[in-house]
C-alpha cells in the first residue's frame, strides 16, 4: 500500500524546498514511526508543524 502524502493544494507553483540535518539515530526513530504509520517524513513534519502553529493560536498559511 502506497504512503500517504500531503494533498495540501498548492498555490504558485513548487514548494521550497527545505533541508534539515538530523541525527541518523533521530532519522531512524522518525523514519520507523512513520512507516509504522504509513505516512512519509515530510507529511508527518508537515503536519507536526502545522499543529505546533495552531496550539501557538496561529493558523498555518498552506
Amino acid at each position: 500500500m502506497p504512503k500517504l502524502k500531503d494533498r495540501t493544494p498548492k498555490v504558485g507553483g513548487r514548494s521550497a524546498a527545505f533541508q534539515l540535518r538530523i541525527h541518523p539515530e533521530l532519522h531512524e526513530q522518525l523514519r520507523t514511526l512513520t512507516e509504522n504509520d504509513n505516512v512519509t517524513l515530510a507529511c508527518w513534519l508537515k503536519d507536526l508543524a502545522r499543529r505546533e502553529l495552531r496550539r501557538r493560536g496561529i493558523e498555518p498559511r498552506g
